[in-house]
């Protein structure tokens, strides 16, 4: 009977706390981050500023593609729903963010470096978009990321150094995109226990070169084609030189000869 009591008890005490309040900071992220999409389709028709003020009640939210956990947003999964705009620089406010897809949208524009202050973000899936510009090396900051996919953008510039320093990346994909220069030896060939990425990591980048991709194939003219080419040029110009002498030397012998005769015919007497 004591325990009973000490139940209901409990469950009257709870009745009087105050609701959790939820983080202004989520409401921010969230707010920008809608402001910044464009959704032609309507697939965040939720999406309504009544609801980020509260977006999270426990472990579930009512906002498409949200989740929570603890009453923050824990997760935003924003895939392949034709979505157009820009990604927010304040989306760095959703600070317990642990896993970021965005990824089979049209979204363009840079890759805000703010993403650095997103220090739980283990997933950041952005591929099949058209963002461009370089990649942030803030990225670096985010140390437990584990998944980084850019593939099928715009993006240029040369990989940041800096990435090879999250250790926990296992999976790592810009390929198809204008990145250029060298591959850091930190990301294209890590030794010890980490993961290793392949070639299908960084190909369909014309001008990036390193391992693991195949070596560069000149496109250049050899030593021996130009030296060729510069022996072939040269006789053909000896060739064309010699001709015109020989055609000089015969119109001048030519003009000559008909002086000459007209000379010697007036000397010569009448008979």
């Amino acid at each position: 009977m004591g325990a009973w009591t000490l139940f209901l008890l409990c469950i009257l005490m709870c009745s009087f706390l105050p609701p959790s309040k939820p983080d202004p900071k989520d409401e921010d992220c969230l707010t920008h981050l809608s402001e910044s999409l464009q959704d032609p389709n309507n697939h965040l028709q939720n999406w309504t500023k009544s609801i980020f003020a509260n977006p999270c009640t426990g472990f579930t939210s009512y906002l498409q593609g949200a989740t929570c956990n603890n009453g923050r947003i824990y997760k935003l999964s924003l895939s392949n729903l034709s979505l157009r705009g820009s990604i927010s620089p304040y989306l760095a406010n959703c600070t317990n963010l642990q896993a970021l897809d965005l990824s089979s949208n049209y979204l363009t524009g840079p890759i805000p470096s703010d993403l650095q202050y997103l220090v739980n973000l283990a997933v950041l899936n952005l591929s099949s978009n058209r963002l461009s510009g370089e990649i942030p090396q803030q990225l670096a900051m985010c140390a437990y990321l584990n998944v980084i996919d850019l593939h099928d953008n715009v993006l240029t510039g040369q990989i940041p150094q800096q990435l090879g320093l999250l250790v926990r990346l296992s999976v790592f994909d810009v390929s198809n995109n204008k990145l250029s220069g060298p591959i850091p030896a930190t990301l294209g060939n890590r030794t010890g226990t980490l993961p290793r990425f392949n070639a299908s990591s960084y190909a369909g980048n014309k001008d990036l070169y390193g391992y693991p991709l195949a070596p560069m194939k000149s496109t250049g003219l050899s030593v021996l084609a130009i030296v060729g080419i510069g022996l072939g040029s040269g006789f053909l110009s000896l060739v064309l030189s010699f001709t015109a002498v020989c055609i000089w030397l015969r119109v001048t012998e030519h003009k000559n000869s008909g002086a000459d005769d007209g000379k010697i015919s007036q000397l010569m007497p009448d008979y």
